[in-house]
């Protein structure tokens, strides 16, 4: 197993997915999705201590600029290296790592991250200002053609790239179950500089 030092130099590279047309990857959402993310945490440059964090924004704040200014424990009023850390990586709940660098969600829009029943991935898509779900780049392309009035959004302001699920935190029933024959076992690459994680 990585330690955590190795874990936050390594990040893990994607692309966002490009396979789907404009007119198959955005539809209408019939009800509000729900991201299977609970708590968004990201580990100090310096301590490697991990620190949760209040809300989503603050997590895409931070990873947004995480090669150009790493998190430190003293970006977070009243936290300093000595101080204890929030929470521990370790198998009470899945973790997921997400890439470093992703930007920061338009104002407006959502990013929704649902993960697999059988934990081989997690899946992201946008929820546009107007309920639209968009599942790939194409859509995202498409639907700023037809909404001239979000000029000011760049395509490139948003990432299709899945967090990694870390196999070392997935519920042992579903390791069982993944390894059995002719189930294919998750799909879990380097993980990035920063993390989120749900509850199992």
């Amino acid at each position: 197993m990585e330690n955590e030092k190795e874990k936050e130099q390594e990040a893990a590279n994607g692309s966002p997915a490009v396979n789907k047309t404009p007119k198959s990857s955005a539809k209408k959402s019939r009800g509000p999705p729900q991201s299977s993310v609970d708590t968004f945490a990201v580990q100090c440059n310096d301590c490697f201590k991990w620190r949760t964090l209040a809300t989503e924004d603050q997590f895409e704040e931070f990873r947004s600029k995480q090669s150009e200014d790493p998190f430190v424990c003293n970006k977070l009023e009243g936290i300093v290296c000595d101080t204890p850390a929030d929470i521990e990586y370790d198998s009470s709940r899945t973790w997921v790592m997400d890439k470093p660098n992703i930007p920061k969600t338009p104002k407006g829009f959502q990013r929704v991250i649902v993960l697999r029943r059988d934990y081989s991935k997690m899946d992201v898509q946008y929820i546009t200002p107007d309920g639209t779900r968009v599942r790939a780049a194409p859509g995202i392309i498409a639907y700023l053609k037809e909404h001239p009035e979000y000029s000011n959004v760049s395509p490139t302001d948003f990432c299709f790239t899945s967090p990694k699920v870390m196999s070392d935190t997935i519920p042992e029933h579903i390791e069982k179950k993944s390894s059995s024959p002719n189930v294919k076992s998750p799909n879990v690459k380097s993980p990035s500089v920063k993390k989120q994680k749900k509850s199992t």
